[in-house]
């Protein structure tokens, strides 16, 4: 759906961490109106609102609480990555056009309301979960774990290997003033954090946060005359496999397979020529089936990459280089955040986390408990 004649203008995080006495759309219209201000432009501008999760309304409700009256809305909602398949949409509705600006945004009191689980999960009656809340999961924590159990029993990987994602996490967190857990973490310390389902411990779960951003996409002729460089989006890709667990084709195989290829096929390059990779980590087993499933690595071959220092500071693949949802933040839903970042670094505007001539990005977040996914291919090329 993306188009090379797109490009993100504009990118920014509201404030992020404990943002107590605001509500979601609060912090949906500090990070949209600091992303405009980013791309030189204002909310006369905006033609087009996408959002998710604010409420049954969500871009009926932003549009209002902006001021704008758009000519496109759309609501897409499939969990984390539905920021991902916002920017394919928009960039296929401005070649289209059908609009010339699209506003994408977030925003969530997570942390405030003292509330990890999402609406929605485990609701009883909706397609097969009906069938599985009778075991009585955690919803979504014990089918991550029944991931990472498979990962292990498959490749021979340890809560050792699991914890090293963390560990990266929190390296690249260290170099950023606006990450919510910058002080150092050891391995033991991972191992003694407790249980919550195995073989997921707290370290190897997601931040709880407040926290939103937005993301602003017009066409490259608009976009040249801007006062900031054009980030363009090279591919874009989606799909899902399914929504309740069991109906998983495959444990460890899944639809990032298809959308990375798709998007990398789109842009015309290769993983060699990824700079910088941003994979929702909603928990440390989501990075070792990303690398593989996307194509970094072979199949068990993720844990050993990592273990090699290849995705920390300094490595050939620098990786969720904000600190990810593990140590940056994590406000109920992620995939808003490794579209700003990537465009952060594209710019060379990181600062000490910065990547060394990074030209081309790749994000992928999933949605669901890796039921549905969105590959996007970002380059300044």
């Amino acid at each position: 759906m993306a188009s090379p004649n797109c490009a993100i203008v504009g990118v920014a995080e509201s404030d992020l961490g404990a943002v107590p006495n605001r509500t979601a759309v609060d912090l949906a219209v500090q990070g949209s109106i600091r992303a405009l201000a980013d791309a030189g432009l204002s909310l006369k501008d905006v033609d087009g609102v996408f959002t998710a999760n604010l409420s049954r309304f969500s871009p009926i409700q932003l549009a209002e609480h902006l001021g704008v009256r758009p000519r496109v809305l759309d609501g897409t909602m499939v969990g984390g990555c539905s920021f991902e398949m916002h920017l394919g949409h928009a960039c296929a509705l401005i070649e289209a056009g059908q609009c010339e600006v699209a506003l994408i945004a977030y925003g969530s009191v997570q942390r405030s309301k003292k509330a990890r689980k999402l609406e929605g999960f485990g609701e009883s009656g909706t397609s097969a979960s009906q069938y599985e809340n009778m075991y009585a999961p955690l919803y979504p924590l014990s089918f991550y774990a029944m991931v990472a159990q498979r990962y292990m029993h498959e490749y021979g990987a340890t809560a050792d290997d699991l914890a090293q994602v963390a560990l990266v996490a929190r390296r690249w967190a260290m170099l950023n003033p606006a990450a919510f857990k910058r002080e150092p973490l050891t391995l033991d310390e991972v191992k003694a954090s407790p249980v919550v389902s195995s073989p997921l411990r707290v370290l190897d779960c997601c931040l709880v946060t407040d926290g939103g951003g937005a993301v602003v996409v017009t066409s490259m002729d608009r976009a040249r005359k801007l006062k900031k460089a054009p980030v363009r989006v090279l591919g874009q890709a989606e799909t899902s496999t399914h929504d309740a667990m069991s109906q998983a084709p495959d444990l460890l195989k899944h639809g990032s397979a298809r959308t990375g290829r798709q998007a990398l096929e789109m842009a015309g390059v290769g993983t060699s020529e990824i700079d910088t990779l941003q994979i929702y980590d909603a928990f440390t087993i989501n990075v070792l089936v990303g690398l593989e499933n996307l194509g970094f690595c072979g199949p068990g071959e993720a844990s050993a990459f990592v273990n090699a220092g290849h995705t920390a500071p300094g490595g050939k693949l620098p990786l969720n280089t904000q600190g990810g949802g593990l140590s940056y933040c994590h406000p109920g839903m992620f995939g808003i955040f490794p579209l700003i970042e990537a465009v952060r670094q594209l710019r060379g505007e990181c600062g000490a986390r910065q990547v060394a001539s990074a030209r081309t990005a790749m994000c992928h977040a999933t949605g669901g408990i890796f039921g549905a996914h969105s590959t996007v291919i970002l380059g300044v090329r």
